[in-house]
């Protein structure tokens, strides 16, 4: 016998497998974060810089200002993008994107070549 046969190897508890309870989908809880089809034209627009509620609406075709409002709303909450007023008569108000919301330009940016490619 070799002295391999005669050691005890401890089990390696990194390499036990989990038996999940509930597996998540990071992709529904991702589409969740960023909400409806709205969501999407408006990070398009921030990519490009912070933007006031007008030229988000006025380069975003079809938006209501309702939908705008909640889409904004929603990706704040969420902390894609903040939201900052000044106090001027009317009052400005302009948004940016976080870090987080930043971190979304690849992925869309690659769902537009997919796109691109494929429809």
């Amino acid at each position: 016998m070799s002295t391999l046969e005669n050691e005890k190897v401890a089990p390696l508890s990194n390499y036990v497998p989990k038996i999940p309870k509930e597996i998540e989908c990071s992709i529904e809880r991702t589409l969740e974060v960023i909400g409806g089809k709205w969501a999407f034209l408006v990070l398009r627009e921030l990519f490009c810089g912070t933007k006031r509620f007008g030229e988000l609406q006025r380069q975003i075709l079809g938006i209501s200002p309702k939908s705008l409002t909640d889409i904004l709303r929603h990706l704040e909450e969420h902390g894609v993008l903040e939201r900052m007023a000044f106090p001027t008569v009317p009052v400005t108000v302009e948004y940016t994107l976080t870090p987080k919301g930043q971190d979304l330009h690849q992925i869309i940016k690659e769902m537009k070549l997919w796109s691109a490619k494929w429809t």
